[in-house]
């Protein structure tokens, strides 16, 4: 088994960057720059601000974040910044509307990026995860979180709950 060496992103000698094509650019201890970074989250809905790893363009760990609150400034942000261009899960706060009981039906939905409406193809396509969390894939594969069902409005509950 090769195992490579990870960079501790906490270290001060550890720096990240943007280049001047806007992608991340993360400089090590001993001076090795690594192009195109992209972040990843090991765990991106139980635990998103922990465990995240900097891969290289073959797909290889070069760093490794136990916990992003503590790395230092500026490289948090840009971290957070690749996350967000990367990661597109709106979270449903309300199910506002619901075409058919059967499927394929179209939903209205008010998510935490405004209000949206997509196909859901099959009762497959609700996936629970941990506890009362949710996973609503759309017919194009769009992910729509849904964090905790008991935290929505009762009319979301009753039109979820024939779908479940």
């Amino acid at each position: 088994m090769n195992v490579r060496p990870t960079l501790n992103l906490t270290q001060a000698a550890v720096v990240l960057t943007r280049n001047a094509y806007g992608k991340l650019a993360l400089t090590g201890a001993d001076g090795q720059v690594h192009e195109g970074v992209v972040p990843a989250r090991a765990f991106p809905i139980q635990a998103p601000e922990h465990d995240i790893s900097l891969l290289d363009t073959d797909g290889h760990e070069v760093a490794w974040i136990p916990e992003l609150a503590r790395v230092p400034e500026p490289a948090q942000g840009l971290i957070r910044a690749a996350l967000a261009e990367r990661e597109f899960m709106p979270e449903i706060r309300a199910i506002l509307d619901v075409s058919s009981f059967s499927t394929p039906s179209t939903w209205q939905v008010r998510t935490d990026r405004g209000d949206a409406s997509f196909v859901l193809k099959g009762d497959e396509d609700i996936r629970r995860l941990a506890g009362n969390t949710l996973l609503v894939t759309d017919s194009h594969g769009i992910q729509f979180l849904i964090r905790d069902t008991a935290a929505l409005d009762r009319e979301s509950r009753r039109l979820l709950d024939r779908f479940k």
